[in-house]
């Protein structure tokens, strides 16, 4: 009786396993015919046999598996997930066979990925580079081209996770570049790798011929922790990155107005004020920085200082509007004391001769400011505040004829608004 049981279970193992290879091998004539859906089915059969496999055939099951959920790169993101954790499931065999499905995996992925990226949509193409990174994880470019696509589309948890892991891996981006200059546009080009631009020099398209490192990519990539921490109000993580960032790369002009900024909105003056001249000492030719300078001490009571700094701008950009009213303004903010005294005078003669003395000195502020408000008139016609402006002192000063004609361009410009 024991016999007769010991031959029925071997029977059924028997059994088990024909069912198992069967289905494997209809999945693997499946996937050679690419024909994916028949694959799936008879794998969801083999699958229900799982418990039975030996080690050997479970190898099987989870490559023949990868395989048809990449499709020959037919399938989702999704899809690519689940292959590749079907892949690290394969233990004790198929090792050749893994390697060169990943390197097909990786190729596949990355094509789609630049596709992605050609058609400008970021957010997809950088979902693939990952991919390609997880699959091949020593090609650490992969990675960063996955973060820096995401900033594009402001994607910024996610690039900031990807930033985050290229630091941890010290990842600096330097490779070796190999170049030569293309005869026919007179300019640089890098080759991607030594043989093809050999080749091109030996068919004399190209010419002087040279190899570098390029520069590292870890200032670029501190650099944009720092700003996606800005854009997300963390203005301690922000400053800290910061200063990791500007330690990569202190000659960093921009760094130093990202830095200037995260100041200024906590509140601090003085160093949003010190960073900027900072700024400006590197680049003493940009008219944006005077511009910003000339604010700062405005508002800080240094009106000698703004007005330098305003003419400066000037001097760098002679259309640089915003300085030539905020030059007037400046001048013109002086009136106020000014009046105040001269309705505080009484009417002895003492006092006549002080209030004619305040309307002298009110007279030159507006004599001051007509011309800095008139080119910025010039280079902006519809600015309406100059206009105004400019309308109101006419009026004042006692030029009637002026006047009249500013409120014809006033009228006409509150009437196109």
């Amino acid at each position: 009786m024991k016999k007769q049981i010991i031959i029925a279970l071997t029977f059924s193992i028997c059994a088990f396993s024909f069912a198992q290879k069967k289905e494997l091998k209809t999945a693997e004539k499946a996937i050679k015919g690419n024909n994916f859906a028949e694959a799936k089915a008879a794998l969801k059969q083999a699958e229900a046999l799982m418990s039975s496999m030996d080690d050997k055939l479970k190898a099987q099951y989870y490559y023949l598996n990868a395989e048809t959920l990449y499709a020959n790169g037919a399938g989702s993101i999704k899809d690519i997930d689940a292959a590749l954790e079907s892949l690290n499931k394969v233990q004790g065999s198929l090792d050749s066979e893994v390697t060169t499905l990943k390197q097909t995996m990786v190729n596949g992925i990355l094509t789609k990925g630049n596709s992605y990226y050609e058609k400008k949509d970021f957010s997809t193409s950088s979902k693939y580079f990952e991919k390609a990174y997880r699959l091949s994880p020593r090609d650490t470019t992969f990675l960063y081209y996955a973060a820096a696509t995401a900033v594009n589309v402001q994607e910024y948890d996610r690039a900031l996770g990807l930033y985050e892991e290229l630091k941890a891996l010290g990842y600096t981006g330097i490779e070796k570049q190999y170049y030569a200059t293309d005869v026919s546009k007179n300019e640089e080009e890098i080759f991607a790798n030594k043989d093809i631009r050999d080749m091109s020099v030996k068919t004399k398209t190209h010419t002087n011929p040279g190899q570098r490192l390029s520069e590292s990519k870890k200032p670029e990539i501190a650099k944009n922790v720092a700003l996606i921490y800005v854009s997300q109000g963390k203005d301690d993580e922000a400053l800290k990155a910061m200063k990791d960032a500007r330690a990569e790369s202190p000659t960093d002009i921009n760094l130093i107005l990202s830095e200037a900024n995260i100041y200024y909105k906590l509140g601090n003056i003085e160093q949003f004020k010190t960073l900027l001249e900072e700024a400006t000492k590197m680049d003493p030719n940009n008219p944006e920085l005077q511009y910003n300078l000339g604010v700062i001490s405005a508002e800080s009571g240094h009106a000698k200082e703004a007005r330098a700094y305003y003419q400066k701008c000037i001097e760098l950009n002679p259309n640089y509007i915003n300085a030539y009213i905020n030059l007037a303004a400046l001048i013109l903010s002086k009136e106020e004391p000014l009046i105040k005294e001269m309705n505080g005078l009484g009417n002895s003669k003492k006092d006549d001769l002080r209030y004619e003395e305040l309307k002298t000195q009110r007279q030159e502020l507006y004599k001051d400011a007509i011309p800095f408000l008139t080119k910025a008139l010039e280079i902006d016609a519809k600015n309406i505040s100059a206009a105004k402006t400019l309308m109101n002192i006419y009026n004042i000063v006692g030029e009637t004829a002026k006047f009249k004609e500013m409120k014809v361009k006033v009228d006409a410009l509150e009437a196109a608004e």
